[in-house]
């Protein structure tokens, strides 16, 4: 099973538990693996799946794992705004300075099929940053942990971005639109694609992946932790024009975007544009 760090100082109490970025990690963490063993255990019992209105699956794991994410998530501290792509969106979420950002299943195609590449994610969002962030990967047991400014694990093991400097030889992820664009830029490797993107991205963060690319139209929850993994461990993840994702806007969702170790990003980004 994942590692988990050692009990952590709950804080003042008084005011917020989860005001050290720290503990808001581990609360999400714990969250993260226990929602993943629940969506393990209805995939083995068989769960039912139908389209939603924009035609993606969604399964009644996702619906569970959702409930469960939110129910976890709110026991500890004062109310904070919810955003999550299985709950009809509030808009009391733009008045908060925090918010949970969950996506309950990530890769939910991967998942119904049987594949390891789906994970469960969830951030804690802060003035539009992420600020803590869990991603656990039940198949392959790999818990990913990322605090702002105290870096970033894997089942308790610190993580770094591939020092890559060229785009010759890279190790790459992404669209396939995105790959032929590549193709005509120089020559790198390719890899079979990682169906969940916040998988993708924080293969990233571990440096098995040189850089990965997304299609417009990701979202908050697609992004948030993942996001906070990549820069804890010395990556960017940003724009094509160069800026840092923000979150918890009334429209949660962005545009093309480019995710590499930070001597690799500028020569994709000028590839990329």
């Amino acid at each position: 099973m994942p590692h988990l760090s050692p009990d952590l100082p709950m804080g003042d109490a008084v005011t917020d538990p989860l005001a050290d970025p720290a503990v808001a990690a581990r609360h999400l963490a714990e969250a993260v693996v226990a929602a993943g063993a629940v969506a393990v255990e209805m995939f083995r019992a068989g769960v039912k799946s139908w389209s939603k209105h924009n035609d993606s699956p969604v399964t009644e794991a996702d619906l569970a794992v959702d409930v469960m994410l939110r129910e976890r998530l709110s026991l500890v501290g004062p109310a904070y705004g919810w955003l999550s792509e299985e709950t009809v969106d509030e808009p009391s979420r733009l008045s908060r300075r925090r918010v949970w950002i969950v996506d309950p299943i990530d890769g939910t195609r991967a998942y119904m099929a049987g594949r390891a590449d789906w994970c469960v994610e969830a951030a804690l969002v802060e003035d539009g940053r992420p600020i803590a962030g869990a991603l656990f990967a039940p198949v392959t047991e790999e818990l990913f942990i990322a605090v702002r400014g105290g870096g970033a694990t894997r089942n308790g093991q610190p993580i770094q971005v591939s020092t890559t400097q060229a785009l010759a030889g890279a190790v790459i992820d992404g669209p396939a639109p995105w790959l032929a664009h590549l193709d005509r830029a120089g020559s790198w490797r390719r890899v079979d694609r990682i169906r969940s993107l916040a998988l993708r991205l924080a293969r990233v963060a571990t440096g098995e992946l040189d850089a990965a690319l997304a299609s417009p139209n990701g979202n908050d929850w697609d992004l948030a932790a993942a996001d906070l993994l990549v820069h804890e461990a010395g990556g960017r993840l940003t724009t094509l024009d160069g800026r840092p994702l923000a979150y918890n806007a009334p429209v949660p969702r962005h545009g093309a975007l480019v995710s590499a170790g930070s001597q690799l990003h500028p020569a994709l980004m000028a590839v990329a544009r």
